[in-house]
């Protein structure tokens, strides 16, 4: 039977709602019943596919990226990049940051309405605040109040940001497509494998999880951030 020839979901509903109102069944009954009409008929509930994980870039896959992203001498995609490595922070969150959020001698900045629309605090490693500071010292002279900022004098794009790591995908022969967020599961997915525990990842990741949250509130920023810069040494880029 053709799905046009079917009586209309609305009135079957009707139909049966008369045939069981006397029995006033609750909701596990209907549960059940409905259950069995499925077996009887033989119809198969749709079963969601399982949701693949996502793909994360390996160490030796981000050692050719920043090899890419080096080799072309553009200085303020080296540091767009390393910018997204080093604080996880989102594309969105990044092409916002002024240079007024930028604390160069706590290692750290703020990210202002992210996702949420909430404020945190994102720590950046010590050894990047000298290539920092020297970018930002570009910037001021080009009377720029944004971290990065398009030829064209404004501040970047989501779009434009992606463009450009997409770029470096391609000019270091890698299969997967390096996006913000894969950096971004890059450098949590690197914590975790040097046993970082969630609730010191949390405070910057931006993410919120009950379970997180509850051990976070017993926690400083500066456990955080001490935590953060012991590991960061051994990051591989």
């Amino acid at each position: 039977m053709t799905e046009s020839n079917r009586t209309p979901v609305r009135e079957k509903a009707k139909q049966l709602s008369k045939l069981l109102k006397k029995e006033q069944p609750d909701y596990n009954y209907l549960l059940q019943l409905f259950r069995h009409i499925r077996e009887n008929l033989g119809v198969q509930a749709n079963v969601r596919p399982s949701k693949k994980l996502p793909y994360v870039p390996t160490e030796e896959d981000m050692g050719k990226y920043y090899k890419a992203v080096w080799k072309s001498k553009n200085m303020q995609h080296v540091v767009m990049i390393k910018t997204l490595l080093y604080t996880g922070v989102r594309v969105s969150e990044l092409i916002r940051i002024k240079l007024s959020d930028i604390d160069l001698e706590s290692c750290q900045i703020k990210i202002n309405h992210g996702k949420g629309k909430k404020d945190r605090i994102v720590p950046f490693p010590v050894q990047f605040r000298e290539v920092l500071a020297v970018h930002i010292e570009n910037v001021r002279k080009s009377k720029s109040s944004f971290l990065f900022e398009s030829s064209w004098k404004r501040p970047y794009s989501d779009r434009g940001v992606r463009k450009i790591l997409a770029k470096y995908t391609e000019a270091a022969g890698i299969e997967h497509s390096i996006s913000p967020h894969k950096l971004r599961h890059f450098l949590f997915t690197w914590m975790k494998k040097k046993g970082v525990d969630d609730a010191l990842i949390q405070p910057y990741s931006g993410h919120e999880s009950r379970k997180s949250l509850e051990i976070y509130s017993k926690l400083s920023l500066s456990e955080c951030q001490d935590e953060y810069e012991n590991q960061i040494k051994d990051f591989p880029i």
